[in-house]
């Protein structure tokens, strides 16, 4: 008891200085000529924001890359954990698997959700027939994780199935497959389960884009002669360019930071493994904190010019307009 009281009255004081350094410089701010008033003011107000910054991304990127440049005991060893990233087979594995998330998320996502817009654009149930593929956005990229691998559940021959896909197969009297542990093809079936979340995000964004279209450009092009397709081509996507920029790179980007997914479904074993998912592996389960701060590095660097595009894009955008 006396151990807390002692604590509790060191709180006290300290609140108290705190409180009095505090009104000491409201004080002086108060009596200060206008000019000064006004630049300690804003001074005041961007201060939390810029110590935030500091202290949650500035230092964390200084420690990140200084890091990267050391082994497990925390010596430099130079460019070693580079050098071990694109000669090893695990980790070029890795790179090779980030690179096709990164190529068939973004296009597949972004295709399929065009696709959909494009159909049910003005269609009857057109609310709802949005909301059931909108739906996988409300579920968290672990929950989706548990729910294919219970989709892709595989039970020995002879075994009742449980998951869908191999039920389906014994049913029609096929041998039960082993999606997520026969590489390369387990990869595929990792993107399917991101696909199937982001495609929603990528339909409402592009559906609200179709509607921005203006309805005389499209009746225009029809009394041209110009068919459904012809439309399509030469009036909705040019109409459409920026928020197709907008949601391609914004996929790009989550894909490229997938963790939640391949961590759920196979702990990146089996050759699924991915950069993110990797980068916890090195860091935090094979005490080699170096190489997982060279494979964030490595990441940074692959969204950072997808982030300069798209500002870049938004900067041109707002120009216009």
């Amino acid at each position: 008891m006396e151990f807390i009281g002692g604590k509790l009255l060191q709180v006290v004081i300290a609140l108290a200085i705190f409180a009095a350094v505090i009104g000491i410089i409201m004080l002086v701010v108060d009596r200060a000529p206008k000019s000064v008033k006004d630049r300690v003011t804003v001074a005041g107000f961007l201060a939390p924001a810029a110590i935030l910054m500091l202290v949650g991304l500035v230092y964390p990127a200084v420690r990140t890359s200084t890091l990267a440049f050391t082994d497990a005991s925390g010596n430099a060893n130079g460019f070693d954990n580079f050098v071990w990233m694109f000669t090893q087979p695990e980790a070029l594995t890795t790179l090779r698997n980030t690179v096709i998330w990164t190529v068939l998320v973004p296009l597949l996502s972004t295709g399929f959700g065009l696709a959909y817009a494009v159909f049910i654009d003005k269609a009857r149930g057109e609310k709802v027939l949005k909301s059931l593929v909108f739906m996988p956005m409300a579920i968290s990229f672990v929950g989706a994780g548990i729910i294919w691998k219970l989709v892709y559940d595989y039970r020995g021959p002879g075994i009742e199935q449980t998951g869908v896909l191999n039920f389906f197969r014994d049913a029609l009297g096929m041998d039960p497959k082993q999606f997520l542990l026969d590489a390369p093809e387990n990869t595929l079936f990792l993107i399917i389960v991101m696909v199937w979340i982001q495609t929603g995000f990528a339909m409402v964004i592009l559906s609200a884009a179709i509607k921005g279209v203006p309805v005389e450009l499209v009746e225009a092009a029809r009394l041209d002669g110009a068919n459904a397709w012809q439309q399509f081509r030469n009036v909705t996507i040019p109409g459409i360019r920026g928020a197709l920029v907008v949601v391609l790179t914004t996929i790009t980007i989550a894909t490229l930071k997938v963790f939640d997914i391949v961590r759920t479904m196979t702990a990146g074993n089996y050759d699924t493994s991915v950069v993110a998912n990797e980068m916890y592996t090195q860091a935090f389960r094979a005490g080699e904190p170096g190489r997982g701060a060279a494979l964030a590095l490595i990441l940074f660097l692959m969204v950072l010019p997808i982030v300069v595009y798209n500002a870049r894009v938004l900067r041109k955008q707002r120009e216009i307009h």
